[in-house]
């Protein structure tokens, strides 16, 4: 098992004690215990860890509950429980039960934190319960020196996140806030800063003379399925893509970060990139929703939430100008997979091979399934006078073993006091900014089956750019331009 650190090092003083409201919801169950359970196992989490929900549980409850939920996930991953890892952590995990409105609640849990003094909060608790909470933990004098981590989604358009910052900067510093986003503690996100920057290979080509436009897919071949009171006030628009996928973009197409004297050059990186972008187009938008979705529980019968949305977008700096990005994301599509794919220009035709056109190169950064990175290229055809497509892959994990999962990753830097892999408030608004036109006036909607790969428009946004191509597979032939 990979490891993930939680030493302060630089970043500030490593924390003393880790206090998780809403413990006995979906997301920890789902993933946050796990998580728990392997910093454990790895030796880098060793403060006491407190849950709080309105759940009536002792302590023996929650450890029970989270046996079941580490067992559950290990199981799938093919994995064997450490019952000495386990106990180490229950051993570490109590419990506090109480009501997020309640002063005795706070007084409870000031009474278990024991003097702490560089505690970690982290509001895995619907959005309409941050500002709240955080006023509580003000009221209770429990927020100096403290780090507060914030599940997304932050605010539900422009108007609601700034709000949101106003209340929360009441009683917190901005350096105190880590809003999480999963998606950025994933370790083929983070390659993409160093297959761009630290290969004099790619850089030198990573701009508008040599690339001609780049395609981010989103892909889940599943559906809402119990989630639908949850997924049907939100949309694919505002879960995955005004954070998840704007986050990826900006790694894609930022400058280098400085290495000079500022402190956090990848997020000023990323901001500068959000501030070239312009509003999007909703001319330039295409809203679908997979049949049956308005008969699934929780769903308004005459819902008009998009469960599907492509879009295109340009980036208005030097590197940029004119080329197109492209963003598709959406549920019961034909396959699961999320990739990022940069089209380089079109070669001339050539003097060889019988004088074909060549076909563009294109880099491929696989985020999810099977993380790995593929180059397509053109060859001879063995015998023949003619090119041959083929592909240049490499598998993560085949090369590089396990690696620390994501909420692994930034529980520990949450920990760690260190802030860049978490959104920082004038970037959170910066991707409110740009998809906001869209929640103002959003397209009509169109149905598409299930199995497809969404509604017939999404394909017109890419008339003149060879179409969405197919997503790589690995480990299986690769198609360089197919209709998805």
């Amino acid at each position: 098992m990979a490891q993930a650190s939680v030493h302060g090092g630089k970043h500030g003083p490593p924390a003393d004690a880790l206090v998780i409201f809403g413990i006995t919801g979906d997301l920890a169950k789902k993933m946050t215990l796990k998580a728990l359970y392997d910093l454990v196992e790895n030796d880098t989490l060793q403060v006491p860890v407190i849950g709080i929900a309105r759940n009536d549980w002792s302590d023996e409850d929650l450890h029970q509950h989270a046996r079941d939920a580490v067992e559950t996930l290990a199981k799938e991953k093919g994995e064997e429980i450490d019952d000495g890892a386990f106990k180490r952590f229950t051993e570490l995990l109590t419990y506090v039960p109480g009501d997020y409105t309640d002063d005795e609640t706070y007084k409870r849990l000031k009474e278990k934190l024991s003097g702490a003094k560089h505690p970690v909060f982290y509001l895995e608790i619907p959005p309409s319960l941050f500002a709240t909470v955080v006023e509580y933990l003000g009221k209770a004098d429990l927020t100096k020196d403290a780090r507060v981590v914030i599940e997304k989604p932050f605010g539900h358009d422009l108007k609601s996140a700034i709000e949101l910052n106003d209340q929360i900067h009441e009683v917190l510093d901005e350096n105190q806030i880590y809003r999480i986003d999963h998606f950025l503690g994933k370790e083929p996100v983070q390659d993409i800063t160093y297959l761009r920057f630290a290969n004099s290979l790619f850089e030198p080509i990573w701009n508008r003379r040599y690339v001609e436009s780049v395609q981010i897919t989103m892909a889940e071949d599943f559906g809402v399925d119990d989630r639908g009171s949850f997924y049907d006030p939100v949309g694919a628009l505002r879960d995955v893509v005004q954070n998840h996928l704007l986050q990826t973009l900006a790694l894609v197409a930022m400058e280098p970060p400085s290495a000079g004297a500022d402190p956090d050059p990848i997020r000023d990186s990323k901001l500068d990139l959000f501030k070239a972008i312009p509003d999007i187009n909703p001319n330039r938008y295409v809203r679908g929703q997979y049949e049956g979705y308005r008969k699934i529980e929780g769903v308004d019968p005459k819902s008009s939430t998009e469960t599907f949305v492509a879009l295109r977008l340009e980036i208005q700096n030097w590197r940029w100008s004119g080329v197109p990005f492209f963003i598709r994301a959406g549920k019961e599509l034909a396959e699961r997979v999320t990739e990022v794919r940069v089209i380089l220009q079109n070669p001339p035709p050539i003097g060889i091979g019988g004088g074909p056109m060549p076909a563009t190169d294109e880099i491929v950064v696989r985020i999810d399934p099977d993380p790995g990175t593929s180059i397509l290229l053109e060859a001879k055809q063995t015998g023949e006078e003619a090119l041959r497509r083929v592909h240049l892959d490499l598998l993560f994990q085949q090369q590089f073993g396990d690696q620390p999962g994501p909420y692994e990753r930034l529980l520990a830097d949450a920990m760690a006091g260190n802030q860049q892999r978490f959104a920082r408030e004038d970037m959170v608004i910066e991707t409110w900014r740009i998809v906001e036109p869209l929640i103002d006036n959003p397209c009509d909607l169109e149905t598409y089956r299930k199995g497809s790969w969404g509604p017939e428009g999404a394909s017109n946004l890419l008339h003149g750019y060879g179409g969405w191509r197919r997503p790589w597979v690995p480990e299986q032939p690769l198609e360089a331009v197919g209709a998805g």
